[in-house]
């Protein structure tokens, strides 16, 4: 359990957010949500006494660990696998260490045989004997490779790290868990799993994710950072994004009567605590949303960008044909022989354990990529639009974010640019901002609005929720929703890909597997080994 009574943090005496109240307890997950710069991983550092918060205090029990997803991934580099696990209980790992150590002295003594005898039965009281075992589970559970498990941590790779890194964190039944965005370069699978180990997980679980699948599945609170408040509601993401919708319109019907719109909230927490979740917490956090009072729901200021992706032409019978499509990258086959169809109504996502296969496919569709051999055959009504994973080349000019625009818009006229960038919320003079000095996620809104304004029927994108928060992250996921022509994507956004493809492209070895699928219809059969 951890209570929090009067936080705040300043920087150059402006808070970042102040007057925190707020308790988090046993047997609940607490996702932590808000802008990007509005203070989350600060918040996390804070509770684990990584920073030191201005004034105010924060109180844990002296009998209970927590446990911290770290990440500096370079950290254990020296270490074994193994060892960087258990680690993750450090005062075990220094009995483990100092036992091996006393059983090597060559000149072993009465003295030490008395000092290994108290370490080995404390040793013993912590479940030492079974750490091991344990370690295997969690490296198995996140799909570490067995043979890497007594591996040196330096001669992985960065997503095998992560994993590793996560698996520390869990170790050894930890009373508090902070975890920030622990899905960053995790498989579906690995993810997966890790639900289940927290939905399971009987201690406290505060964790910062994008992943809006993730963060509906595992929660059973909120904790919303806006406008340097701090405040904690009951439900899981979905409850806390439509209940602040509603909110927000509620508070602008000036005319409507109080009572009517008490009533609607009610009849939304009725029809929100009846779906249907396979969650484990779906029954407890039914049960805390029917004695949720009025005055707890959701209300948010967080603006969200406006993204609608409109097109002048209809897409005809023809779109794409690709035939015989072969890839090489520094000797490596990334492609080998691919042909497929693209039809006027797809949405296609690709997927596949080789990003550089799958970023390779995107690359050569929209022409940025000279494949080794193959033929594309475009309809003639096709008009094709990209945001590539890479997009520093797009700013390096001295222009404004409105002249830059101007660049790829049919429309020149400086009152529609301005209009437009404002609804994208570059409003005022943050539409005059040099593009050189824009952070990533500002970059990305850039490279949307370019899309926008192409009126191009065919969108190819690779990971285009990197950088963004979430509010920009569900606007993008309703305008690829609601777009009527054809996209091919790439994302490890589980309810962007889940809401957005009919079509999946599965890329292993090279060989492309066509599935006329949903996402969830791919992982049911997956999970079900029939695929």
């Amino acid at each position: 359990m951890i209570t929090v009574s009067n936080l705040e943090l300043s920087f150059d005496g402006t808070p970042l957010f102040k007057d925190v109240n707020l308790k988090f307890t046993p047997g609940n997950c607490y996702g932590v949500i808000g802008a990007n710069g509005a203070g989350k991983s600060t918040f996390l550092r804070v509770l684990s006494g990584d920073l030191d918060a201005t004034k105010g205090e924060i109180i844990i029990p002296p009998q209970e660990r927590m446990s911290v997803l770290k990440q500096d991934h370079f950290q254990f580099d020296a270490f074994s696998v193994m060892d960087t696990v258990i680690y993750g209980n450090k005062h075990l790992y220094d009995i483990m260490k100092e036992k091996d150590a006393l059983y090597q002295k060559p000149d072993f003594n009465e003295q030490d045989g008395i000092k290994a005898s108290a370490l080995e039965s404390e040793f013993a009281e912590m479940d030492g004997y079974n750490a091991e075992s344990e370690v295997e589970k969690l490296l198995n559970g996140l799909g570490v490779p067995t043979e890497l498990h007594y591996a040196t941590m330096a001669d992985l790779n960065g997503s095998i790290k992560v994993k590793v890194l996560l698996a520390q964190a869990l170790f050894g039944n930890p009373d508090i868990l902070l975890l920030d965005e622990p899905t960053n370069h995790m498989d579906d699978r690995s993810i997966a799993w890790l639900e289940e180990f927290l939905m399971s997980f009987e201690g406290t679980v505060i964790v910062v994710s994008h992943d809006r699948h993730f963060l509906n599945t595992v929660c059973t609170h909120i904790v919303d950072i806006d406008f340097g408040k701090i405040t904690m509601y009951v439900g899981n993401y979905d409850f806390w994004y439509e209940s602040s919708q509603l909110m927000q319109k509620l508070t602008k019907q000036q005319n409507k009567k109080k009572e009517e719109k008490i009533e609607e909230l009610k009849a939304f927490i009725r029809r929100f605590g009846a779906k249907k979740s396979l969650a484990k917490q779906a029954t407890s956090r039914k049960k805390m949303l029917e004695k949720i009072q009025i005055e707890e729901m959701p209300a948010s200021n967080r603006k969200y960008p406006y993204v609608n992706f409109q097109f002048d032409k209809e897409l005809g019978k023809d779109v794409l044909q690709v035939s015989d499509l072969t890839l090489t990258h520094e000797g490596q086959t990334l492609l080998d022989n691919i042909s497929f169809r693209v039809n006027k109504d797809d949405k296609i996502v690709v997927l596949g354990n080789n990003e550089n296969a799958v970023t390779g496919l995107l690359s050569v569709i929209s022409g940025t990529l000279i494949p080794d051999k193959g033929e594309l055959k475009w309809g003639s009504t096709v008009r094709k639009i990209d945001l590539p994973k890479d997009i520093s080349s797009y700013f390096t000019t001295d222009q404004n974010i409105s002249e830059w625009l101007a660049n790829y818009s049919t429309e020149k006229d400086y009152t529609f640019l301005r209009g437009f960038l404002g609804r994208m919320l570059f409003s005022g003079d943050d539409a005059l901002k040099s593009v050189k000095v824009l952070s990533g996620g500002e970059k990305v809104r850039c490279m949307l609005s370019r899309m926008m304004v192409s009126n191009a029927n065919f969108l190819i994108f690779d990971q285009p929720t990197n950088h963004l928060d979430m509010e920009s992250i569900s606007a993008l996921n309703d305008g690829m929703t609601a777009f009527r022509g054809v996209i091919m994507f790439s994302s490890h956004d589980h309810e962007l890909v889940s809401t957005v493809a009919n079509r999946i492209f599965e890329i292993k070895n090279g060989k492309l597997i066509d599935r006329m699928l949903t996402y969830d219809e791919y992982l049911e059969k997956k999970n079900a080994g029939e695929l």
